[in-house]
């Protein structure tokens, strides 16, 4: 029995993700599940960053914090970041198809390989302004900043305080807050 080329996996629509049970992601054509669910160090540390976005952007008519929800790249990529920042007016529908300005991917045993490669890749290809990856285990942030199309980065956060400038909103995001378990 031979082995089966990548190209030869079948590849899937968002009308076929949207009836997909259970949690999934859909990226260039290809499922990943998105189980089993986050342990309670992902989602506490994932909960501290919405609570923290949100007051740091409550002064900000133009930008939103978001907790996951379907972004709709293209007809074979949706994607749910976890925690995610959004300046423009959202639309009507039950997904945004705009580019964030600010994700962060908190790693989880599950899906901490595709968030570091896959949707790092991604991310950058779409213009994500800043990418975050935080990792509970290790109590550690990678920051990194879209410069000329690519991600360079800007620092390893652990108790720092980090600028993020989104353009029409600008704030200093407290990692010591995040990692406090």
């Amino acid at each position: 029995m031979g082995i089966v080329s990548f190209n030869e996996y079948p590849r899937y629509t968002y009308e076929d993700y949207k009836n997909w049970e259970g949690k999934w992601e859909l990226i260039e054509g290809i499922p990943y599940a998105m189980s089993p669910s986050p342990g309670w160090k992902h989602q506490l540390v994932s909960n501290k960053i919405a609570w923290q976005l949100e007051e740091l952007l409550k002064n900000c008519e133009e930008c939103k914090a978001l907790l996951p929800v379907d972004w709709k790249i293209s007809e074979d990529t949706v994607v749910q970041p976890d925690n995610l920042v959004v300046c423009y007016e959202l639309e009507d529908k039950p997904y945004i198809t705009k580019t964030p300005s600010l994700i962060f991917e908190v790693l989880s045993e599950s899906t901490a390989l595709k968030d570091r490669e896959v949707k790092f890749r991604l991310y950058e290809r779409e213009g994500v302004k800043y990418y975050v990856i935080v990792d509970p285990k290790e109590r550690i942030a990678k920051v990194y900043k879209l410069e000329s199309g690519r991600y360079v980065k800007v620092c390893d956060a652990t108790n720092e305080k980090v600028k993020f400038d989104l353009g029409k909103c600008s704030f200093e995001f407290d990692f010591s807050l995040v990692f406090k378990f």
